[in-house]
C-alpha cells in the first residue's frame, strides 16, 4: 500500500521539512513540501517528529530476553519490543562468556537473520568479548576474559562471519592479527574494555579498527610511563577523526554536559548513541544477572550489587532521544547520532536516513518524545 505521511517536522540528514514523505513496498519514494493529488493513504501527524528508524548498535536484551543465552523465540520477542520503541535495525549483543556459549548465542541470532519473524532488521551480532582487558572489565565476568585465541575466533569467522556485524575487543591484547581477520570476514573491529595507549590504538587502526565501544565506560585515559604522558583510548578517539564512538546516552552513564563535550570535539557525524541496555529493559523488575554478574536497578540505571559501578542501562530509545535533545543538538544531528552514523559504520547503504530510495524505516514521536508509530521496511502491511 502506498502511504503518505504529513508533518511539519520531517527530519532529513540536512534539514527539517514541513511537508510529506511517500513510501511503498518498504522504500521511500519522495520527500517534499509541495501539496499534490495523492492516490493512497495520507496520515497527518501535525507537528509530531518524523525521523529515521533508530539503529541500535549495542544492547544485551529486552523484555526479559538475553541475547547471549535466550532461545530464538525469546530473542524475537526482545527485538520486537525494541521495534515498538523505534528500533528498526538492531545488532544484538553477545556478552563475554565461555566461548561455546557465545557461539550458541551467535547461532540463535544467525537463525533469526535468516528468517522473517522479526519486524526489525537484525544486521548481525555484536560480539562484546571475550578478548577484553580484566583491568577494564566493568560488568564483564573476568573468569571468561582472555587475549584473542586464533583457534577460537578463526573457525567462527569462517563459518559464521556473515552473522557478525561488529566485534568489540581490547586492542592492546592483539598484535593486529585479530583485527585483520575481522576485516577479512567483513566484521567491524571496535575498541572496548581496554587499557590501550596510543601506540596500541594506532596499530589497531592500521589493521582496520574504526570504532570505539561506549566511550568513557571502561576505556583508558592519559597515563604516565617514566614521567612521559601517553594517550589512552579516550584521547585517541578525540584525536583521530576516523574513529566513530559510541556514547551510552541514558543520562546516567555520561552526564549531559559530558556528552555535549564529546559532541563538540567529535561532531555529530562521529557519534553513535546506544543504550547498552540489559535484558530486563522494558520490564518492571529491580534486579537481574548476566553471565554470573548480579546487578540491581537503582536511580534509573543498572549497578553492580556493591554499587561500585554501573553495569548497563535500562533505557529505551526515547530516553536516548531525550538526552540528545538536552544537549542542544538539532533534530538532524540527533537523527545522525541515533541512526545514520551507525548505518554507515555497518555498511548499510540504504538505512539510517529519510532519503529517496532508502528503506522506509520511519519513526513518529510526539511532543514528549514518545514513539507513537513505527513503520519498518520489513513490516510493510
Amino acid at each position: 500500500m502506498k502511504r503518505r505521511i504529513k508533518s511539519s517536522r520531517i527530519v532529513t540528514p540536512d534539514e527539517v521539512i514541513d511537508g510529506y514523505i511517500v513510501f511503498e513496498n518498504g522504500k521511500i519514494e519522495s520527500i517534499g513540501s509541495e501539496e499534490w493529488d495523492f492516490d493512497g493513504e495520507t496520515l497527518d501527524y501535525g507537528d509530531f517528529i518524523v525521523t529515521a528508524g533508530f539503529v541500535e548498535m549495542h544492547i544485551h536484551g529486552s523484555n526479559g530476553s538475553d541475547f547471549l543465552n535466550s532461545g530464538v523465540e525469546e530473542m524475537i520477542a526482545g527485538c520486537d519490543l525494541l521495534y515498538s520503541h523505534g528500533v528498526t535495525t538492531i545488532c544484538p549483543t553477545v556478552t563475554s562468556a565461555p566461548f561455546a556459549d557465545m557461539k550458541r548465542g551467535l547461532l540463535a541470532i544467525e537463525e533469526i537473520m535468516k528468517g522473517d519473524s522479526t519486524k526489525a532488521t537484525v544486521a548481525g551480532a555484536h560480539m562484546e568479548g571475550p578478548y577484553l582487558s580484566p583491568a577494564q572489565c566493568g560488568a564483564q565476568n573476568t573468569d571468561f576474559l582472555t587475549p584473542p585465541i586464533e583457534d577460537e575466533y578463526l573457525p567462527l569467522l569462517k563459518e559464521h562471519g556473515d552473522a557478525i556485524a561488529r566485534w568489540s575487543y581490547a586492542p592492546e591484547l592483539d598484535d593486529g592479527s585479530f583485527a585483520k581477520a575481522l576485516r577479512e570476514y567483513g566484521v567491524v573491529p571496535s575498541a572496548a574494555h581496554s587499557n590501550a595507549i596510543y601506540d596500541d590504538m594506532k596499530r589497531a587502526m592500521e589493521c582496520g579498527l574504526n570504532t570505539v565501544t561506549h566511550l568513557y565506560s571502561c576505556t583508558s585515559t592519559v597515563t604516565r610511563s617514566g614521567g612521559f604522558r601517553r594517550l589512552g583510548v579516550i584521547e585517541t578517539a578525540f584525536l583521530e577523526d576516523s574513529l566513530t564512538v559510541e556514547v551510552i546516552a541514558d543520562g546516567c552513564h555520561l552526564p549531559v554536559d559530558l556528552i555535549k563535550m564529546v559532541i563538540k570535539i567529535k561532531g555529530c557525524d562521529g557519534i553513535m548513541l546506544v543504550s547498552d541496555a540489559m535484558p530486563i529493559t522494558g520490564l518492571d523488575v529491580t534486579e537481574g544477572e548476566l553471565t554470573g554478574i548480579s546487578y540491581i536497578v537503582e536511580d534509573g540505571v543498572c549497578k553492580l550489587r556493591d554499587r561500585s559501578a554501573f553495569c548497563g542501562s535500562i533505557a529505551l530509545p526515547e530516553q536516548l532521544f531525550r538526552t540528545a535533545v538536552a544537549t542542544g543538538a538539532t533534530l538532524p544531528e540527533i537523527s545522525k547520532m541515533m541512526s545514520l552514523n551507525a548505518a554507515k559504520v555497518l555498511g548499510l547503504a540504504n538505512k539510517g536516513a529519510l532519503k529517496v530510495g532508502y528503506d522506509a524505516d520511519i519513526v513518529i514521536l510526539d511532543g514528549e518524545y514518545e514513539v507513537v508509530r513505527v513503520f519498518g521496511s520489513r513490516d510493510c502491511e
